[in-house]
C-alpha cells in the first residue's frame, strides 16, 4: 500500500507523504483508519524511522492525520479541497517549468491527454 522508489530522486519521506495524501483523496484510506505506526513503517519499507516521522508530520501538519498520544496515528477527516490542491502544487510548479523553457500549452495539452488515456486505459485492464 505504502510502495515508495528507493531509487528515485524524490525524497523517501515525499514519496511517502504523497502516497498517503493520495490514498486519502482516493478513499482507500478513510477517516479514523489506523496508520502503520511510525516503526513498523520504517521496518517494511526498509527506511530510517526519522524518514517516516518526518513524512507523518507533514501530514499532520496539513491535516491529512492526526496523532493521539499512546495510540498512534490516524486519517483525519479529509478536506478534498486541500487535498486536490497539495496534489496539484508539484502539477503547477511543472507546468510553470516547462512554460519558461518553451513547451507550447498544445504540448502540455497533449502530454495531459495521453495521461488520462493511458489512466483509463490500464483501469479498464483491470475490469
Amino acid at each position: 500500500m505504502f510502495d515508495i522508489d528507493l531509487m528515485s530522486r524524490v525524497p523517501i519521506y515525499e514519496q511517502l507523504y504523497r502516497r498517503v495524501t493520495l490514498l486519502v483523496m482516493k478513499g482507500v484510506l478513510k477517516e479514523n483508519d489506523k496508520l502503520p505506526s511510525v516503526r513498523a513503517l520504517a521496518t517494511d519499507l526498509g527506511v530510517n524511522p526519522n524518514t517516516v516521522a518526518k513524512a507523518y508530520t507533514l501530514l499532520e501538519r496539513d491535516g491529512f492525520i492526526c496523532t493521539l498520544a499512546g495510540r498512534g496515528c490516524f486519517v483525519a477527516k479529509p478536506d478534498t479541497l486541500l487535498a486536490q490542491e497539495q496534489l496539484l502544487s508539484g502539477f503547477d510548479e511543472a507546468a510553470n517549468r516547462a512554460l519558461d523553457a518553451g513547451i507550447g500549452r498544445d504540448v502540455l495539452h497533449k502530454r495531459i491527454d495521453s495521461i488520462s488515456d493511458n489512466k483509463a486505459s490500464k483501469e479498464e485492464k483491470k475490469l
